[in-house]
């Protein structure tokens, strides 16, 4: 089995890139200019459909597994099992903000800034703490049969953005991601 520290640390870096792009778009948003609302619906939509349904579901069978080895971990534990909710409903609701200005709709700047805020802010702490805390314990505490069923814990789909051959629909953020 490849190395799922390794793994799990580089879809955080893909995941922080996304931000990082986001944030900026948001940036131009603030300041009263045209962002790219396509490319930012499309970030959502990449971090929505994979990460909340692959990669997370086997973050929290890792987290369910290392308080088997760690339970003094419990609190920060379900805070961060707590994250994942409020990050899915956060990127939820910024996704159907931006589909409706995509589709011309009317949407108040305050209201995509708030949820575009708390997106960004509890999806890059999220990560950070995970890579500061829950990554070190994984590493030294789970076996190999944990990482198995952490594997288990969500299906096996390709990367639909960093994979080989990016769908269709991601191809230009791809491209955007590599300028």
């Amino acid at each position: 089995m490849a190395n799922p520290i390794a793994a799990w640390h580089q879809e955080h870096a893909y995941f922080n890139r996304l931000l990082a792009l986001l944030q900026r778009e948001m940036d131009v948003f603030h300041a009263g200019g045209s962002p790219d609302y396509q490319l930012m619906l499309d970030i959502i939509t990449y971090l929505r459909e994979y990460g909340d349904h692959s990669h997370h579901p086997r973050e929290d069978e890792a987290f369910r597994r290392l308080l088997r080895h760690c339970p003094e971990r419990a609190l920060p534990i379900a805070r961060l099992q707590q994250e994942h909710r409020v990050i899915a409903h956060a990127g939820e609701a910024l996704r159907e903000m931006l589909e409706s200005v995509v589709a011309d709709g009317v949407v108040q700047r305050a209201e995509v800034e708030m949820a575009a805020a708390t997106y960004l802010v509890y999806y890059g702490n999220h990560i950070a703490r995970e890579e500061e805390d829950v990554l070190p314990r994984a590493a030294k505490h789970l076996s190999a049969e944990d990482w198995q069923a952490v594997k288990e814990a969500a299906p096996a789909v390709r990367d639909p953005l960093f994979g080989p051959e990016p769908a269709q629909r991601f191809q230009e953020l791809r491209r955007r991601i590599a300028a």
